[in-house]
């Protein structure tokens, strides 16, 4: 029964990121097929043209290599976002895309940002972050297979090796910066560390050594009271 519970939770974890990336892939079909450039539509930083490209430019790629670069992480990623952080997924997701393309338009250099690697690396960064910060075990494992897995990602965040290869690292910074900010803000949301049966017992034991004074207030005898037993030793 659990395992086909966990079936049905990944199945329907899938759906979100399926459906992004599904957006990335048509609109790059539309692209090809009839010979189009949405690039207009990305983000023109401090301009009122380049607005709409705060939701729009993560759904909009340069190539088809760029696309495929964000596929696998966004199915990934977006799915252990949506398993293990389910009741707060779609706030994270959310503001993740909006955040991500606010920063990047007051930010970034003159020119067109385009792609989801801004909410890529905001993911990663969330998912990197927050299971060390709920000291979870099995979220420390997925931020552990996060770092193995995307852990290079950080060489997109130095400025001189993203422009040499014609990448908007701001897009990058502000995913960076926001996943970090988003683990911190919801650590109290969403799963959170299991507390085992003898970690219970040590609160017990704790709660009841706690009950007793320390011997600084044990209060000094009465010294009226007070009966001095002298005993001699015989030599």
């Amino acid at each position: 029964m659990e395992t086909q519970d966990e079936k049905r939770l990944l199945t329907s974890s899938l759906i979100i990121p399926t459906i992004l990336v599904a957006i990335m892939w048509l609109v790059k079909i539309i692209e090809t097929v009839f010979d189009l450039d949405f690039s207009f539509l990305g983000i023109k930083p401090i301009s009122a043209e380049g607005l709409p490209g705060i939701l729009l430019f993560h759904f909009i790629h340069g190539d088809w290599h760029h696309l495929f670069a964000n596929t696998v992480p966004i199915l990934v990623l977006g799915a252990s976002l949506y398993y293990f952080y389910r009741p707060i997924a779609n706030k994270i997701l959310l503001i993740l895309m909006f955040s991500t393309g606010l920063i990047t338009w007051c930010m970034a250099r003159s020119g067109v940002h385009i792609g989801a690697s801004g909410l890529v690396y905001g993911l990663t960064f969330f998912l990197m972050l927050s299971g060390f910060i709920r000291r979870d075990r099995k979220l420390i494992i997925i931020s552990l297979i996060v770092v193995f897995l995307y852990g290079s990602l950080v060489w997109g965040l130095y400025p001189k090796y993203a422009i040499e290869n014609n990448i908007s690292w701001e897009g990058h910074l502000a995913g960076f910066v926001m996943g970090i900010v988003l683990a911190i803000y919801f650590k109290k949301e969403g799963p959170q560390r299991e507390e085992y049966i003898w970690e219970d017992e040590d609160d017990d034991n704790d709660s009841d050594t706690n009950d007793d004074k320390p011997y600084w207030d044990v209060p000094e005898p009465d010294k009226d009271e007070l009966t001095v037993v002298y005993r001699f030793r015989k030599k």
